[in-house]
């Protein structure tokens, strides 16, 4: 079955970085358009960033361009957003996405939390 597992999730300061990672398995991941998510309870999802099932396109939420890079590597079937400068409101729990044959599949998530 499909399993999407983040990590790198954890607690900085403001300023600082953070690198999230997401491990596939359960499908052709070379074929999935892979994306990040941020969600506070309450609240819907929003798009962080997307990378293109060839990683040739790339999409950011406005507020993350130019701090948020998102890569993948289709050989390890993992998919990274690196996350620099952070500031508080980027405290969520982040979650990996792919979208594989017309449906999403979700990862369990990952606490970030920016705060001195």
């Amino acid at each position: 079955q499909v399993q999407l597992v983040e990590s790198g999730g954890g607690l900085v300061q403001p300023g600082g970085s953070l690198r999230l990672s997401c491990a596939a398995s359960g499908f052709t991941f070379s074929s999935a358009a892979m994306s990040w998510y941020r969600q506070t309870p309450g609240k819907e999802r929003e798009l962080v960033a997307l990378i293109s099932s060839g990683g040739g396109s790339t999409k950011y939420a406005d507020s993350m361009k130019g701090r948020f890079t998102i890569s993948r590597d289709n050989f390890k079937n993992t998919v990274a957003l690196q996350m620099n400068n952070l500031k508080p409101e980027a405290t969520d729990v982040y979650y990996c996405n792919a979208l594989w044959r017309y449906i999403n599949y979700w990862g369990q998530g990952t606490q970030v939390t920016v705060s001195s």
